[in-house]
């Protein structure tokens, strides 16, 4: 994907995914069957201290991006910055809606909590697929993975069992969806990370075209 002359398109493809993966991120939250390991961390925070679920986002992004960045001596890309501030505030958006809210049965409830994996797998797909940056997570995985040069996975698998064990002891929706979630997020993203980057190069190629005609 050429990245020259299409950072507008591409700003709009990373703000969609960004909006498309808070969207799945609060479904997971209402449906009371465990959120991701991350946001179960988030909600515990909020209700030990008050702020938002979306602040709270912002604040340990924050912290996990200097992480990385002293660890690295290197600041990272401006869509690690642009994540971080977007989903909380498009985290608080959904959550303030009245229109989603946790089903009354718990054949509902499993049923919101598999689209959000979907919705939240190909969000974070067509973020990535617009290639402004990882989000500060990945930002911090990724210098962990360059200066020890352990695999991407078992730091990933370290961290995700880390922040699930903070978010238990702080009193975060930890549940069984939370293990579902961390076992099916992988493989949700390996089919939907191919297809959006498809998508994203079709859409920055026709506004290329388009724009040449012009």
């Amino acid at each position: 994907m050429n990245k020259k002359g299409n950072i507008g398109i591409r700003l709009s493809i990373f703000t969609a995914g960004l909006f498309i993966m808070s969207f799945g991120i609060v479904l997971l939250i209402e449906a009371n069957v465990g959120a991701t390991p991350w946001d179960a961390l988030h909600v515990g925070l909020y209700q030990l201290f008050g702020l938002t679920v979306g602040t709270w986002t912002m604040i340990a992004g924050f912290f996990i991006l200097m992480l990385g960045s002293l660890y690295i001596k290197e600041w990272p890309q401006i869509g690690a910055y642009l994540n971080m501030v977007m989903v909380g505030l498009f985290v608080d958006f959904f959550l303030w809606t009245p229109f989603i809210q946790t089903p009354a049965t718990l054949f509902g409830q499993w049923m919101m909590f598999l689209a959000g994996v979907v919705i939240h797998a190909y969000g974070m797909s067509f973020y990535i697929s617009a290639r402004l940056g990882a989000g500060p997570r990945d930002h911090f995985m990724l210098a962990l993975v360059r200066k020890k040069g352990w695999k991407v996975s078992n730091i990933r698998r370290g961290m995700e069992v880390i922040v699930m064990a903070l978010a238990f002891l702080i009193g975060g929706p930890v549940s069984i969806g939370t293990f579902i979630f961390s076992l099916l997020i992988g493989t949700m993203v390996g089919i939907s990370l191919p297809q959006c980057e498809r998508l994203s190069d079709i859409i920055i190629n026709h506004r290329l075209n388009r724009k040449e005609e012009v």
